[in-house]
């Protein structure tokens, strides 16, 4: 897991510019005017996804096209399924406990 990832994506505006960029590529213009930036606030924050390698971009005449890439992005969800794993066992743990504390409830209502 690279660290660059997280640091990129902890500033608000370019997570708001990686949630964008799901529903497809997007030139700089218009993800300015969607997440009303200036086009240059724009540009550096994609400068700094695209040195992360969360972005890349594609020239097309006269712009610059933006789009996600996919390993970075599976890389975090790699690093995370370790953390579910984990978490899942605590609950599965968590749940045979509780059931079992009910079944105690359950039979010490029986005696009364």
């Amino acid at each position: 897991m690279n660290v660059s990832t997280f640091s990129a994506l902890a500033e608000p505006n370019r997570l708001d510019i990686v949630e964008l960029l799901r529903d497809g590529p997007l030139p700089v213009g218009e993800i300015a005017d969607r997440l009303q930036l200036g086009q240059p606030q724009t540009s550096k924050h994609l400068r700094v996804l695209n040195e992360a390698g969360l972005v890349e971009v594609q020239p097309v005449a006269n712009k610059r096209i933006y789009k996600l890439r996919a390993q970075p992005f599976q890389e975090l969800d790699d690093w995370l399924e370790t953390f579910r794993r984990m978490w899942e066992e605590k609950f599965d743990n968590l749940e045979a406990y509780l059931r079992q504390l009910q079944e105690q409830d359950h039979r010490g209502g029986d005696k009364e």
